[in-house]
């Protein structure tokens, strides 16, 4: 028997990203229809949604190890456990989980020095964009829709980038609400704390702004009045892997930079 496990399946896309970021996509066995990234990736079989999975495909791959995200994957894990499949499930929800999740993933296939640089160098990173952001000579008041309808704020870990990027999200009292219902939103106050800037990454489907500007009462609503509402995919910034502290990170930067001075 080897030392680690050699036959991974990844049932969420941060995990597959992670073990090729370390040289070790030879061992990914299956992913999750919704990878991306990276792009060879692509070429693993597809065994599952996100809540959803094709669990006699998975058993037929023989993997030695299944790695799970969140309470939202909750049966799937369940349903692999009670096949007698070994299953590790994340639950990663803020940057510094983020980063102990690739330390972590390391540590699991034996690659424990690596993962260690790794997280270093994406550490390193978040510290510079945000020595970048200090220098701004504003910071504008933002706000991360996760989803339209009902309209639900950013996830603690976005709303950490954006502050690093330089904003100021306008519900900081939602952090740490880790499940979405419990980050649904009020169109009204929303155009009431007045956001400057809108960032939208509606999982799944394409932002229509259309729908944000039409809101009632957001006609004053600064972002829209001067045009600062952005698309950022899902992909690149809901996905709590290192995507998003970099590609995603990389966007909101780009965005809040050209912010003008207040007057």
């Amino acid at each position: 028997m080897p030392k680690f496990p050699c036959r991974i399946v990844c049932l969420t896309e941060e995990t597959t990203e992670t073990l090729y970021l370390l040289g070790q996509g030879h061992r990914i066995v299956g992913v999750s229809g919704y990878t991306v990234r990276p792009p060879e990736a692509r070429e693993k079989p597809k065994v599952s949604a996100f809540i959803n999975a094709k669990f006699d495909k998975i058993t037929a791959l023989e993997p030695d190890l299944v790695l799970a995200f969140s309470d939202l994957q909750a049966d799937l894990a369940a349903e692999l456990v009670r096949r007698g499949l070994n299953v590790v499930t994340f639950n990663q929800r803020s940057v510094a989980e983020i980063l102990q999740m690739i330390r972590m993933v390391g540590g699991l296939v034996g690659c424990q020095t690596q993962a260690e640089a790794l997280a270093d160098r994406l550490a390193a990173g978040l510290e510079d964009v945000r020595a970048s952001a200090a220098s701004l000579p504003t910071r504008p008041r933002v706000f991360f829709e996760e989803w339209d309808e009902p309209l639900i704020s950013g996830i603690r870990w976005v709303e950490e980038l954006v502050e690093i990027a330089g904003g100021d999200p306008i519900f900081p009292e939602l952090t740490a609400c880790g499940l979405a219902k419990d980050r649904i939103v009020d169109p009204a106050e929303v155009a009431r704390r007045d956001p400057e800037v809108i960032f939208a990454s509606w999982c799944g489907k394409k932002m229509k702004k259309a729908t944000i500007v039409n809101r009632p009462g957001w006609n004053a609503v600064s972002a829209v009045r001067h045009d600062r509402i952005y698309e950022i995919k899902s992909t690149y910034i809901l996905q709590p892997g290192p995507a998003a502290l970099t590609d995603g990170l990389a966007q909101l930067r780009s965005a809040l930079s050209s912010i003008p001075i207040r007057i």
